[in-house]
């Protein structure tokens, strides 16, 4: 990410998580399930275990005790280069309050020392491990939805389009990811490379093979991308960090593609404010709930 994206996002995060109240619905786990660290080799033999449940809140959903439930993720953004999850809780919280167990997790970024594909394996562990602890709290886990911010929407959609493509250690079990959710996401790696570079430690020039494994636009466009899946892509028309365009051509390559996409193009919204419970959380409780109807769902393992 430019260093002018860097402090936009800095200072509008810092911004959001100044209104974030400290409540939730629901407790923290417990008992931490470490992840060895990634084969990736990007100095990522000296970076600390990913460990879910040190790196997540768990919300289960409100009013329900068992039966069949949606499980959602929630990954935040902050240039590939941090990674703070808490403005996104209250966004997941109202995803709980709406029926889903929502686990607001995180992963290891630049600024310790990770590159691409560790974010991205935290993550498919991050969607593991929520499927696991819905199930040790008694739920039936249904559809599972990722949803990321920023660079976080560039990770959901990675994690979503590329399958098995990339393999990570985790502790549990990596389900299927059955839809992601994009607000204000990078999809189009090649397009957003004056963003994303720090991700891959590389020019594309360098190691166009590398980026392409890391681009979601390239599984789609080849015909990698799993099924089934759904996708929603939020985007405020007023983003000044990354253009509209990543949203409108990645919803077009995956319309091109058969998979089914929802694109909302948001007047006046910025790039921080699209995480506003207020602006978009009744569009992904409704995406979600819509989701979890559907004979298309695959059942979590």
């Amino acid at each position: 990410m430019t260093g002018r994206g860097r402090v936009v996002l800095a200072v509008l995060a810092g911004v959001v998580l100044a209104a974030c109240g400290s409540t939730s619905p629901g407790s923290p786990t417990s008992s931490p399930t470490p992840v060895s660290p990634s084969a990736s080799p990007t100095a990522s033999a000296v970076l600390a275990p990913f460990v879910p449940s040190a790196s997540s809140e768990t919300y289960p959903p409100a009013g329900v005790r068992s039966g069949r439930v949606p499980v959602v993720v929630t990954i935040p953004g902050g240039g590939w280069q941090t990674a703070n999850r808490e403005y996104l809780a209250p966004l997941a919280q109202q995803l709980a309050a709406g029926g889903a167990f929502v686990v607001n997790s995180t992963y290891r970024a630049g600024e310790v020392g990770a590159l691409f594909p560790v974010a991205l394996q935290d993550v498919r562990c991050a969607a593991g491990y929520a499927v696991a602890q819905a199930k040790a709290a008694g739920f039936t886990p249904g559809p599972v939805v990722l949803v990321g911010h920023s660079a976080g929407g560039h990770l959901v959609a990675l994690a979503a389009v590329s399958g098995d493509a990339l393999p990570a250690p985790c502790a549990d079990p990596v389900p299927h990811i059955d839809a992601a959710v994009g607000l204000a996401g990078v999809y189009d790696a090649t397009a957003g490379s004056s963003l994303i570079s720090t991700f891959f430690g590389v020019p594309r020039a360098s190691d166009p093979a590398l980026w392409d494994s890391g681009d979601p636009l390239h599984y789609v466009v080849t015909g990698k991308a799993p099924e089934p899946l759904r996708v929603l892509l939020v985007q405020g028309a007023a983003d000044d960090v990354v253009p509209v365009s990543q949203a409108t051509t990645f919803a077009a390559a995956l319309t091109k593609a058969g998979v089914p996409v929802t694109l909302d193009v948001l007047p006046r919204q910025t790039h921080m404010s699209v995480v506003d419970p207020a602006v978009v959380g009744s569009k992904v409780v409704a995406f979600v709930r819509a989701l979890a109807l559907s004979s298309t769902a695959t059942p979590a393992a």
